[in-house]
């Protein structure tokens, strides 16, 4: 038995044997605490009487966040393609830091505004441009092909197992000392990752070749993604979820203060219970991971059932219960996504192809967001959760059925091929036997 263990262990945790990825690991756990930190005190602050703002106000901020992604989002891949991406990695978590320390310096000395929120949103939206497709690609360089699936899990895993530290650590330092500790924790968080990306044994990375500069690199990346279905069909899945669905720093707030009359640590227990289960489905998808469309699909359509879930049970407390196997569906989700898009794409396209999945994922946030924020003002935050379920499990369903059709041309394209084999090669032999009997009556 325990051997058993050890070898599931061992199996599960392959990747973190690579010594440049097990300081990125640590380096992340500690950054991507900070960040949820700060995610949680940012959607309060707004809520609070310091700003006086309501559910759109929260959404907006969110979005304004994942903007420059969605507007810009493929030149940040582009650029990801082109220059040494542990570098560049530096260079972005120094600037997310300064713009955390920025924001809490305002929040301590009450000077915060709205529209600073606004800005400030903002500009850390520019920094994630670039390093969101950088730090994507970047994982594949660290372990290699071979453990590609098995980083990428174990990747989500670190920003989940955050999500449970940071609201935790937030909650309980909003509730004694207020908001603005949040952000100054977030920015001293950055120095974790900026060490461990520091030293890192560059001649240990699996670099790929630097894309030159050249024109056309972004509508030949676009014509790339979709031309190449096993690519399109993911993506295309990903951005009806990331637009409607993935909202839950807009709508568990709402969920937490309005529908359950709570206030940080409400929000802080729901955020943490999704992060555990998230945990969970991590650990899952990185002991066994073979991604495919065809897995996406299906994990997509319990991801959606645990969401419709969410939003009509009754209680607080089975709410919290929901939210543990609604955060392992979402980790299920969006490992099985992102490693599937990586290893489709070919390695010189990576940064472009991992900018779309972004534009996907998180730069439809300055469209959902700010509706998920505006149906749960005009109705209930019950019912934005309700849309993003039957949202998820339409796309997964779309999914499924283009999958199946391509699994079954591709059958049938092979069948075709082994016919024309077999029908060439008994053509070929009644050939030769004519010759042989010819053969023998000349003799």
């Amino acid at each position: 038995m325990r051997r058993r263990l050890r070898r599931a262990g061992a199996q599960t945790f392959r990747a973190l044997h690579v010594r440049n990825f097990r300081l990125y690991f640590i380096g992340q756990v500690v950054s991507v605490s900070g960040t949820w930190m700060q995610t949680v005190a940012l959607g309060l602050l707004i809520l609070s009487h310091q700003l006086h703002g309501n559910g759109f106000d929260v959404g907006a901020a969110t979005a304004l966040q994942y903007l420059p992604i969605l507007v810009l989002g493929t030149w940040g891949g582009v650029i990801a393609d082109r220059v040494d991406k542990r570098r560049l990695l530096v260079v972005t978590q120094m600037s997310a830091g300064v713009l955390a320390l920025t924001l809490g310096l305002l929040t301590a000395l009450h000077a915060v505004t709205m529209w600073q929120v606004f800005l400030l949103a903002t500009l850390l939206g520019v920094a994630t441009l670039f390093t969101n497709p950088t730090r994507q690609a970047f994982v594949s360089e660290m372990v290699g092909r071979e453990l590609l699936p098995n980083a990428v899990s174990l990747n989500s895993v670190v920003m989940n197992s955050a999500r449970v530290i940071g609201p935790a650590i937030g909650g309980v330092l909003i509730y004694t000392t207020g908001f603005a500790p949040c952000f100054f924790a977030n920015a001293g968080s950055y120095v974790a990752v900026i060490v461990a990306l520091m030293l890192m044994r560059t001649s240990e990375l699996h670099r790929t070749e630097r894309v030159a500069r050249a024109k056309g690199q972004v509508r030949e990346g676009l014509r790339y993604a979709w031309q190449t279905p096993g690519l399109r069909d993911p993506l295309l899945a990903m951005a009806v979820v990331g637009t409607l669905a993935f909202n839950f720093t807009t709508t568990l707030p709402l969920l937490a203060e309005y529908t359950f009359h709570g206030g940080a640590g409400t929000y802080s227990t729901f955020t943490a219970a999704m992060g555990a289960g998230a945990i969970i489905g991590g650990l899952m998808v990185a002991h066994r991971s073979r991604p495919s469309a065809g897995l996406l699909s299906v994990i997509g359509l319990g991801f959606g059932a645990m969401i419709l879930l969410v939003g009509v049970l009754p209680t607080e407390l089975l709410t919290v219960l929901a939210l543990v196997a609604m955060g392992a569906g979402s980790i299920s989700f969006i490992a099985t996504a992102n490693a599937t898009v990586q290893l489709t794409s070919d390695p010189t396209m990576r940064g472009r192809v991992m900018s779309l999945y972004a534009i996907a994922f998180l730069g439809s946030t300055p469209i959902g967001a700010p509706l998920m924020g505006w149906i749960s003002d005009t109705t209930s935050p019950r019912v934005a959760l309700v849309v993003g379920a039957v949202a998820t499990v339409a796309a997964s369903c779309l999914l499924a059925r283009r999958w199946l059709r391509r699994g079954a041309l591709v059958r049938g394209v092979a069948g075709a091929a082994s016919s024309s084999q077999s029908a060439s090669a008994e053509s070929a032999g009644g050939a030769w036997e004519g010759a042989r009997g010819a053969d023998a009556a000349a003799s």
